[in-house]
């Protein structure tokens, strides 16, 4: 008891510290567009952006931009859960394939493939499919690099002692490798996740014709600061959102 009112205790000044951030952050941006002279055509004034934030509530514009982000998210990282993990159960059968392609996809994963986007958008165009090849491309790695550590380096002691007590391929995968895995690769979907929505969006305010980053685009193009501002501020609360939901799940697939 005394040691989870010692975690309650810490959390809970955590908590306080990234609260008292965002309200320094907030205050300074006050004082900087009303007193320091920061022009508000580069910097629109904190209290006119919530306004334009609770009216893009208010009016549900946003709903068809969030639809074809969202779609494009969950499509990337449907496919890329389920390449990445089956592949990287597959190669982490075989030592002789762990060390051929483990150093090989944590090289690709190394460069930075947002780079490959013109590419993507030459072969699927300027709609979501582009975004989904790109989302799918980088979320990738890290699902099959992790999925390949959680199976490849399981301790050979709990294989050998199954396998001398009968068990199964199945009960092998169901009872040993599987649990002993699924924390390693819980993670690597969450990062997945995040580079997936991340790219995504990015990629959307480069070259798109709808979603979230199309939109902040246009609002900039056409010099709507305040409402630029407000989309982005949206687009923030949507990924704290999402990224709170996959790690809950996370944890909580690493207590069963």
């Amino acid at each position: 008891m005394l040691g989870n009112g010692k975690r309650d205790a810490a959390s809970a000044g955590s908590r306080a510290v990234q609260v008292a951030f965002l309200v320094g952050l907030l205050l300074l941006w006050y004082v900087a567009t009303n007193y320091w002279g920061v022009s508000h055509l580069l910097l629109p004034e904190p209290v006119q952006v919530f306004w334009q934030f609770v009216d893009i509530i208010k009016t549900g514009e946003y709903i068809d931009d969030l639809k074809v982000t969202l779609g494009e998210l969950a499509t990337a990282f449907a496919v890329s859960c389920t390449t990445g993990v089956t592949l990287g159960y597959l190669i982490s059968r075989s030592q002789y394939l762990i060390r051929v392609f483990e150093p090989l996809f944590a090289g690709i994963y190394a460069i930075p493939i947002i780079l490959f986007l013109p590419l993507y958008v030459l072969m699927f165009g300027l709609g979501p499919m582009s975004k989904v090849a790109l989302g799918t491309t980088i979320s990738f790695f890290p699902i099959v690099l992790s999925t390949i550590a959680g199976f490849g380096y399981v301790e050979r002691t709990y294989i050998v002692s199954a396998r001398s007590m009968g068990a199964s391929e199945y009960q092998l995968f169901r009872y040993v490798l599987l649990p002993a895995a699924l924390p390693v690769i819980l993670t690597g979907m969450r990062m997945g996740f995040t580079v997936a929505l991340l790219s995504i969006i990015g990629s959307e305010t480069i070259a798109s014709l709808a979603g979230l980053g199309h939109r902040i685009v246009h609002l900039a193009e056409g010099m709507d600061m305040a409402r630029m501002f407000a989309y982005i501020a949206f687009v923030v609360a949507i990924a704290a959102i999402l990224n709170t939901v996959v790690s809950s799940l996370e944890a909580g697939g690493r207590r069963r």
